[in-house]
């Protein structure tokens, strides 16, 4: 079981770390796989967190650590004003892996000397190893590692020697065995390099000394004892939409605090075809778990009326989730807390973080806000409860398998809370609501029929705020064109655009153009996560 970290600056709630003592940091430097070194070590079993690298060495002194890892990011290290860690974290006795820029820090703040390289290194590289020891065991001579950085040692610090190197690069990883203080040029926590996850192993078990006693059965009873901690005997709202995530925190919430939680599903016109009913069956009559339902279609549909913009649609969205929650709270209640399943992507992809307050430079930026993170109002009347803010999507389907969450729900496709709206691009009309949902359930049953639901991360349909020409019965039409998007995906972090089989496109071609009103053309989004992202707003 792999569970994420909090936000990049803030730490994760105390007793989480009372309770798990063993654990490693990762400071971020604005790098895009921070998170994902995160996730690497968590599928190793140890608790991680992502923290700031502006983290002083005596912050880390007191969370005790049993290693640190120095992420990548996109400076240089010797450019004016890149960001450097606190130098007495060399001191600390703590064993450090520097990761691409991290290792480059550490090589200039110990004495070594970084270059801009005659040939910069992207992609996959062979490594050739020099010392199959320690960080390196178990790591096969030319195995394939991924590299991006067009910098590179040219001297080394005191003290540290060559582990590796590829081709190009002389110093692909190093060290300071004495003072356990590693370096790796490469990328070790993507997919692309090989034998990455054994080098990690070898940092997180040998150089570090963990054990793998962060496990699914230990989230969920620290997160029943915080929940119950943290509410007392008040009541909580639960903001119910369907999904793995708030299904999964309607479980755990529900065998925390009991008759304590109240579901609310809040119908904003925005779900897929037929969900809304199914949903409130499911949890009515299945689940024995009692949702109060809100028909709010038309408010929503008005309150986003016009708004072309992305952003826009979301924060209003977002608003006017939380309105109606209060007021409807107001009619069944009192409550004090609010109940969400937000995840570590939805906090990480809508904070502005480690923006420098001398200079300004933001070493990671905001992509877009999500509607229970960055739509939240100010005046907020409820207080937060967010068990499920530090997992990745499969983390939670773990902890959902774990607590009794049935497989229709634990397997289901990721769906963003705004729903259809952002998957309409430009404005949001009734009309071009029932195309889509049309056209997404065609997407939808056509991979259920042919048993390829589960080869997919998510699959769904994009309208498009433009028309173009077709013939049908010889006949002209002047109709929109819809976005088929199938993804490939671990974690949704990363993605891919699925290699399908051209007999499965063509027949939700057909089947789109015939039998979804004002939909006859069909076009195939292969663009991967970076450089876009899997929703198109």
């Amino acid at each position: 079981m792999t569970l994420q970290t909090e936000s990049a600056t803030p730490p994760v709630a105390p007793n989480l770390r009372d309770v798990n003592r063993q654990m490693l940091i990762i400071l971020d430097f604005g790098s895009q796989y921070s998170e994902l070194i995160a996730r690497r070590i968590r599928e190793t079993q140890v608790y991680s967190e992502v923290l700031s690298y502006r983290t002083t060495a005596e912050q880390l002194r007191q969370l005790n650590p049993k290693g640190i890892i120095l992420s990548g990011g996109p400076s240089s290290v010797y450019d004016a004003g890149a960001p450097h860690c606190d130098p007495e974290i060399w001191d600390l006795g703590i064993p450090v892996l520097g990761v691409c820029y991290g290792m480059q820090l550490m090589v200039q703040q110990l004495g070594g000397q970084v270059e801009r390289a005659e040939r910069g290194e992207y992609g996959k590289a062979s490594l050739h190893i020099d010392d199959p020891t320690d960080l390196l065991t178990n790591v096969e001579d030319g195995s394939t590692m991924w590299m991006s950085h067009g910098d590179s040692v040219a001297a080394m610090p005191a003290g540290f020697e060559t582990l590796a190197h590829t081709d190009n690069t002389p110093c692909a990883a190093i060290a300071d065995h004495g003072r356990k203080l590693y370096g790796v040029q490469f990328h070790p926590e993507v997919v692309h390099s090989q034998d990455g996850i054994a080098l990690i192993r070898n940092f997180v078990y040998h150089i570090c000394d963990c054990e793998p006693t962060w496990t699914t059965e230990a989230f969920v009873e620290e997160a029943i004892r915080e929940v119950k901690a943290k509410v007392g005997e008040k009541r909580v709202l639960l903001a119910l939409s369907g999904g793995v995530d708030s299904s999964t925190l309607a479980f755990l919430l529900h065998r925390a605090i009991g008759d304590q939680l109240t579901c609310m599903f809040i119908d904003q016109g925005f779900m897929r075809k037929y969900e809304p009913e199914r949903l409130v069956q499911l949890f009515r009559d299945e689940f024995a778990i009692p949702v109060h339902y809100v028909n709010a279609r038309d408010r929503f549909i008005e309150r986003i009326a016009g708004v072309t913009d992305p952003e826009e649609k979301r924060k209003r969205i977002g608003h006017e989730f939380i309105r109606v929650f209060e007021e409807e709270s107001r009619r069944l209640g009192p409550f004090d807390y609010l109940a969400q399943g937000t995840l570590y992507p939805d906090v990480i992809e809508s904070a502005d973080t480690n923006v420098d307050p001398k200079t300004g430079e933001r070493v990671a930026v905001k992509i877009k806000s999500h509607h229970n993170v960055g739509g939240l109002p100010k005046d907020l009347q409820f207080k937060l409860v967010e068990p499920l803010r530090k997992l990745f999507k499969d983390e939670v389907r773990k902890v959902g398998r774990s607590i009794g969450l049935p497989e229709e729900i634990v397997r289901r496709h990721p769906f963003p809370g705004p729903g259809l709206a952002i998957r309409i691009i430009g404005e949001v009309t009734a009309e071009r609501l029932n195309i889509l949902r049309d056209a997404d359930f065609v997407v939808r049953d056509e991979i259920q029929k042919q048993g390829m639901y589960h080869d997919f991360w998510q699959a769904f349909a994009v309208l498009l705020p433009i028309r173009s020409v077709g013939v049908m019965g010889d006949q002209r039409t002047y109709a929109h064109p819809v976005v088929l998007r199938l993804i490939a995906s671990e974690d949704g972090m990363t993605a891919d655009w699925s290699r399908v089989p051209y007999d499965l496109l063509e027949t939700i071609s057909n089947r789109m153009v015939n039998e979804v009103k004002g939909v006859n053309r069909v076009v195939y989004d292969i663009t991967s996560k970076p450089p876009g992202t899997i929703e198109w707003e």
